[in-house]
């Protein structure tokens, strides 16, 4: 008995090579999943075909459930009534499976998610409806990429043309709705939107599609996003055909619906084919692979055999296949680990008292949780790639290809992956090897033949036939009417930015019906904040006129090219230097004057006293020797001194000095030079740090956003700025200047400097532009209007036509050219030189230390040594005595060794000879011929 009982656990126990032992008992001989499709549509046809191969495939394979035969019960389901589906698929849940393959309908997959988290039971399902979620629904398991991914594809290509507005055309179930959603929310991401969608039922007649299309056609989007079932969509191209919407500038983008049809039915109409000629649509990215092959080989066959052998294989097929792989595969692992099939009901799961619904019927999978861990872990290679889910449930590395439809062919233009959410030419699977690269200058795809058989990218927009008349803010200014003002007369509005609009206007290829309404009152310039803020608040439709485009404005609303500069200058009063007769002084400043001078004096004293000793060119009558130093000093000026230098500390001072000399006398003169000749005008005020730096008054044009820079951007105090509303203004508050109740400066838009200047010649700008920037139009954000616009006035500018508006409206001759240069003072002051200043001042100073140091030296070598009974000498006398030395002439070396035959140092310092008497002695020495000098 004990022998019978081993040899039964042996029997029941299998050995396989990883170490795991299999329950043959646990495996039943037949498992059952389900099948929710409707099987009268292309994808339903599709999925039964695909099923039937998986289960074939499946079942002769030896590796997968160990002899367990897998088996599938299919209900067909009415996509289109949701309340028939509801009931269909709720009885179908009655039978106990323990998997269900689909449903394809995003309402019935919503419905049954409620009731496969009750059972248990794991929802393989390919509805591709993003809200379908399996943190809501742990049960649902999306086997192939969410609209979510498909979306974010539409959007990237939509942003690679730049379109910026589309509309959508979607079917009014939960799978068009949540679709749209998923599109507007990529859109946004990428500054594009939806400018127009409209939905249809599910049972819209042929009359209900052409009004459709009709109001489409009058809306500005030409880009029109098709996201709809095959049924439909294909009604709609062949209306939009009729209605000649197929024509040149209409984009056409139809989610993957459409490859899908295409791909699996293997006749299609020409009629049909020629109603979507130049379509762009997406298709789930199936890479190449020998499965694939194998596949798409025995389709055929096996499509044959259950009556759909008009069917082609499509993605959605290849997801199917392996979503029952992924079952088997699951389950495969759920044996192993000791899952048994077993189901329970569930008390809460009964009718009421003469209920028919035979609630009691649905049974609890029991360990459906268990099988539902095994098929979130699988990960194999199949038809349709790798099958993997992440951790929000879907599958890794989602991919599509863009396809364009020429003739009968679907051509790869391009391909979209989540990996680097970028278009590319590249296959995403080669781009799973490199490291993600998100960078926009690497999204590429190859010439697409659009709607009407043109390779031209469409604009993507037109100005709608029926569009209302659009309303323009125009600023109505009281001062500088020159650029917009209104005309009382005809009570139209006219001026530079007028003509530079309607000129603009003139260039597109299309009409633009519009009316001028002015803002402000007219007795002072208008808020230009205020005007643009109306644009963003749709009060105007847009605005023209003198807008200076800067940040703030910029995040409101959307800015034409420029077409005219328009940096921050300053104006201050001027006056002429041709009437000064002290011109030659500007070039220096009072103290660069003085301290150069004072500089003359230091070097001449300091080359004095380093050559008084030994040079007799500097030796003399006290009042010869005080004429040698300003003779000295001042004629280095011109390097015309005739003094030699004798010492070598004088030489290196007088070397450093005359570089100094040499660059002060350059600048001089360049700067004199340029005061005379170039620059005639002068001014106190310089640029804008002489204005922060000051606490002048300062004024600016009313409306102007010059307040708003100065004391944001320059921090300058409110209180100092004065409102200024009219040129006349201008001129009176910088004729009276800050000391009578005016201004220092005027800071102000260059356009309105260079008019005002025409007129006013005593004023002119200080300094260079402190800020750069331009007048522009604004729009709406995302307004296509701005972009055609700015196409527009870079051609007035090419062709010359913006600079004859210029001289039309802004030119005038009634003041030089003179009064616009730019003003800034030519004055050296001394921290220019300093440093040059400085080098000579330490040359000077080291120059003498030397020289004192070696006279002291020589002076108590040379003095004669106290006696010891003599009386001591008053420190007044030895003073005096220290200046003689220093004030007796020293002779050249060859001259000392002649004196040192001829008399004693005690000698000559106790006797103070002068140098007549020391030449007098040493004349006989030199002429004797015992003495050899030179030895």
């Amino acid at each position: 008995m004990k022998t019978a009982c081993l040899m039964l656990l042996v029997l029941s126990l299998v050995h396989v090579p990883n170490g795991i032992y299999k329950s043959l008992a646990a495996r039943p001989s037949v498992v059952n999943i389900g099948s929710i499709l409707r099987f009268n549509s292309t994808i339903g046809g599709v999925s039964v075909v695909a099923i039937r191969a998986a289960l074939e495939d499946i079942n002769t394979d030896s590796t997968i459930l160990n002899g367990t035969t897998l088996k599938v019960d299919m209900k067909d389901t009415n996509c289109d009534d949701g309340f028939l589906g509801m009931v269909q698929a709720l009885q179908f849940m009655e039978t106990d499976v323990i998997a269900i393959i689909g449903p394809q309908c995003s309402t019935i997959a919503h419905i049954i998610s409620f009731v496969a988290n009750e059972l248990r039971v794991p929802l393989m399902s390919f509805a591709s409806d993003a809200t379908l979620s399996s943190i809501q629904f742990p049960f649902f398991v999306r086997t192939c990429p969410s609209d979510l991914y498909q979306m974010d594809a539409v959007a990237a290509i939509v942003d690679y043309y730049r379109w910026k507005l589309v509309t959508a055309i979607y079917l009014d179930d939960d799978y068009g709705r949540n679709g749209i959603a998923a599109l507007d929310d990529a859109l946004t991401l990428r500054r594009c939107k939806i400018s127009y969608k409209v939905g249809f039922p599910s049972n819209a007649r042929k009359s209900d599609l052409m009004n459709l299309l009709i109001s489409v056609s009058y809306m500005e989007s030409r880009v029109i996003i098709l996201h709809t079932s095959a049924v439909h969509g294909l009604k709609i191209l062949s209306l939009a055909n009729q209605l000649k919407m197929m024509e040149n500038g209409y984009v056409w983008i139809a989610t993957d619906w459409l490859s899908a049809y295409l791909d699996a039915n293997s006749s299609v109409p020409d009629e049909t084919i020629y109603g979507m000629q130049g379509v762009l649509t997406l298709r789930s990215h199936i890479p190449d692979s020998k499965m694939k092959s194998n596949l798409i080989s025995k389709w055929s066959r096996v499509s044959k055999m259950y009556n759909y052998s008009d069917l082609r294989t499509s993605s959605y097929g290849f997801y199917v296949y392996d979503s029952v792989w992924a079952v088997a595969r699951a389950l495969d692992a759920f044996f192993d680990d000791g899952g048994r099939i077993s189901f329970s009901n569930d008390s809460r799961l009964r009718d009421e008292a003469g209920g028919t619904l035979h609630l009691e019927a649905m049974s609890v999978f029991d360990m459906g949780n268990n099988l539902l861990e095994k098929i979130k872990k699988v990960n194999f290679t199949g038809v349709s790639g790798q099958v993997q889910f992440n951790a929000a449930g879907d599958l890794i590395h989602p991919a599509y290809d863009v396809i364009n439809i020429i003739g009968n062919v679907m051509r790869t233009v391009g391909y979209w992956s989540n990996y680097s959410r970028l278009l590319s030419t590249v296959r995403p699977e080669v781009l799973y090897s490199k490291p993600p690269n998100s960078s926009l200058a690497n999204q590429h795809l190859y010439d697409v033949i659009w709607p009407g058989e043109t390779a031209q990218k469409p604009r993507g927009w037109v100005f709608p036939s029926n569009a209302k008349e659009l309303k323009i803010g125009v600023p109505k200014r009281f001062s500088f009417k020159e650029f917009v003002m209104k005309d009382n007369v005809t009570g139209s509005m006219k001026g530079y930015c007028i003509d530079v609009f309607t000129q603009a206007l003139a260039l597109l290829p299309y009409p633009v019906t519009y009316k001028f309404i002015p803002f402000g009152s007219g007795t002072e310039n208008p808020h230009y904040d205020k005007l643009v803020q109306m644009v963003e608040d749709n009060e105007f439709d847009a605005a023209i006129g003198d807008i200076a485009i800067t940040m703030r404005r910029a995040v409101t609303a959307d800015f034409t090219q420029p077409f005219i500069e328009s940096g921050l200058v300053i104006l201050a009063p001027v006056k002429k230097h041709i009437t000064n007769s002290w011109a030659f002084l500007q070039p220096f400043t009072l103290q660069m004057w003085c301290i150069t001078g004072l500089f003359f004096l230091i070097v001449g004293v300091a080359v004095w006293i380093l050559e008084h000793r030994i040079n007799d060119e500097f030796r003399g009558t006290p009042r010869e020797q005080i004429m040698t130093i300003f003779w000295f000093s001042f004629s280095t000026l011109f390097f015309a001194h005739r003094e030699n230098t004798m010492s070598t500390l004088g030489r290196g001072v007088l070397i450093i000095w005359l570089f100094v000399v040499l660059i002060i006398q350059s600048s001089y003169t360049a700067s004199l030079t340029s005061i005379l000749t170039v620059q005639q005008l002068e001014t106190s005020i310089r640029g804008i740090d002489d204005l922060k730096s000051s606490d002048y008054p300062i004024g600016f044009q009313v409306g102007s956003f010059a307040e708003e820079y100065m004391v944001k951007e320059l921090n300058i105090s409110r209180s100092r700025l004065i409102a200024l509303g009219s040129p006349e203004e201008y001129a009176d508050a910088l004729k009276r200047g800050p000391t009578k109740g005016g201004v220092s400066a005027i800071v102000d838009e260059r356009p309105y400097a260079e008019l005002f200047l025409s007129t006013y010649c005593k004023i002119a700008i200080a300094g260079s532009d402190f800020t750069s920037g331009g007048w522009g139009f604004a729009f709406p954000r995302d307004s296509p209007l701005q972009v055609d616009l700015s196409t527009a006035i870079l051609l007035l500018s090419e062709n010359g036509e913006l600079q004859r508006i210029h001289d039309k409206w802004l030119k005038t001759d009634k003041c030089t050219a003179d009064n616009t240069e730019f003003i800034d003072s030519n004055q050296l002051r001394l921290e220019s030189f300093w440093g040059l200043f400085l080098i000579c001042g330490v040359a000077c100073v080291i120059a003498l230390l030397i020289y004192f140091g070696i006279i002291i030296r020589k002076y108590l070598r040379h003095e004669p040594p106290d006696e010891p009974m003599a009386p001591k000498e008053s420190p007044r006398r030895s003073f005096r005595r220290f200046i003689s030395f220093v004030d007796g002439r020293e002779l050249p070396k060859k001259r000392s060794l002649i004196l040192s035959r001829v008399s004693t140092p005690r000698t000559l310092v106790s006797s103070n000879l002068t140098a007549l008497d020391i030449e007098r002695q040493v004349r006989p020495v030199r002429n004797s011929s015992v003495i050899d000098i030179e030895n």
